[in-house]
């Protein structure tokens, strides 16, 4: 091919895989804009200067932490013969300035309606002990609602209680698939062979429930 040949050669007819090797000296004057999506294996050294901001939505398979976090408590002890839901008292633990994580949970007539869908691990604890020493046996039962209506009894957590003053523990633990947080509730309900005191104060958390959102659902 002779000189002439070479320089009659057109732009359009170059391929840009036929581009290789050429010395950054050689661009000059005003280059096309490059598309992101097919800059690939750059190395980390080679990204300098002020970076644009980039969007969480395009960012994937990062999970936040945890999101929600809420905790309960009963402001006074109550007596309970046999069965009963709690339905008063219920407020938002608040000593030494903690408040929550995220929405928080609302409480009205003891049931909770949950602020986000998602996996939930609902936790309860408290100490009792017997009246008259003749308390055999107090727990606690989770019942849930997937249609605002009818509450169904989901777990049942019960903790032996000696014949004597002696106090005892319940504690509880219940995952939940949160999918419509307009029907999907949660309430407690005590139960107890005999006369038996649940412990609860507004001053220090002793009757407690514990809410925290794991993941989605």
């Amino acid at each position: 091919m002779s000189q002439t040949e070479v320089q009659l050669i057109k732009s359009s007819s170059v391929v840009d895989g036929d581009i290789v090797g050429m010395s950054s000296s050689k661009l000059s004057g005003t280059l096309p804009a490059v598309s992101a999506a097919n800059l690939t294996n750059i190395p980390a050294a080679n990204l300098t200067g002020t970076l644009p901001a980039i969007s969480g939505a395009n960012l994937t398979g990062i999970t936040a932490g945890i999101t929600e976090a809420d905790q309960w408590r009963v402001s006074s002890s109550f007596d309970v013969n046999g069965s009963s839901f709690i339905t008063s008292n219920w407020e938002r633990v608040d000593i030494t300035g903690w408040d929550k994580i995220g929405t928080g949970m609302s409480e009205s007539s003891g049931i909770f309606t949950f602020p986000s869908t998602g996996i939930w691990n609902v936790i309860f604890w408290d100490t009792v002990r017997p009246v008259n020493n003749t308390t055999m046996y107090a727990g606690v039962e989770f019942h849930f609602t997937t249609d605002n209506n009818t509450f169904t009894n989901v777990g049942n957590f019960y903790e032996g209680v000696g014949t004597t003053a002696f106090f005892g523990n319940i504690s509880a633990s219940h995952m939940f698939d949160i999918s419509n947080v307009s029907t999907h509730k949660l309430r407690f309900r005590a139960s107890a062979a005999n006369t038996t005191t649940y412990s609860a104060n507004t001053s220090e958390t002793q009757l407690s429930a514990t809410f925290i959102r794991l993941g989605a659902t």
